[in-house]
């Protein structure tokens, strides 16, 4: 499949209604994006399977849809710190900046670059680095040691209620793996959601919520240990 013939598919399966919603959520009225539903989006991944080539020719369009596509079809074999920067860069949404962490934290390097991510003043460029800090703890792939991780819970602790927007909520989110994810610090995380307190995020005209850390982390837990049994 070559980029033009994915774009007149993608083109084909927006529609307006999705536009508008994407819209909204990217607190952007002229967000560039075909509106195709993510499954659609997961349909045709499926179908393609990984074409890095094909994943660099859909970047440079712009368009939401294209970039989502491209990183689910990229080859993280391929994905080397100049490309993750160069994309990480270019991200201006936080639906994109999930895929981002969704496609790094495949990568060799990811999980090392995304400790450089989230000390950028860019919002997205530090959604992608705590997008991608919160997939490798979910995976188990992050290899940070226990000290580690206790600095980035300090680090959240002290800079979350002056982070930009969606970057407070990817700390939020990174928070919450952190208690869900590492039991041995457990403790710490849900101590440090309680000295954060309520975390503000601006969802604009959606009808979406922040989640509470402490809440959340509890409830993941009991889950995860009724699954175990």
């Amino acid at each position: 499949m070559t980029a033009l013939e994915l774009l007149a598919e993608l083109e084909a399966l927006g529609t307006e209604q999705n536009r508008k919603i994407y819209r909204r959520h990217a607190a952007d009225p002229n967000y560039d994006t075909y509106g195709v539903s993510f499954a659609n989006l997961y349909a045709l991944q499926k179908r393609i399977g990984t074409d890095h080539a094909l994943a660099l020719a859909l970047w440079p369009t712009g368009k939401a849809d294209a970039r989502t596509m491209a990183l689910f079809i990229a080859d993280p074999a391929q994905g080397d710190a100049a490309l993750l920067d160069r994309w990480a860069a270019d991200v201006a949404d936080y639906g994109l900046a999930d895929a981002f962490g969704g496609y790094a934290v495949r990568t060799a390097g990811g999980v090392k670059q995304a400790l450089e991510w989230i000390k950028d003043k860019r919002e997205f460029v530090q959604r992608c680095g705590w997008n991608t800090l919160s997939a490798a703890m979910k995976d188990g792939t992050d290899g940070l040691s226990d000290a580690q991780c206790a600095k980035l819970l300090g680090h959240i602790e002290r800079h979350i209620h002056k982070a930009p927007n969606r970057a407070r909520e990817g700390m939020n989110y990174a928070l919450i793996a952190f208690g869900i994810y590492k039991p041995q610090l457990r403790e710490a995380a849900l101590a440090a959601a309680g000295r954060i307190g309520k975390v503000d995020v601006d969802h604009g005209e959606t009808g979406c919520k922040t989640r509470d850390a402490t809440e959340y982390i509890l409830k993941a837990v009991e889950r995860r240990a009724k699954k175990a049994k």
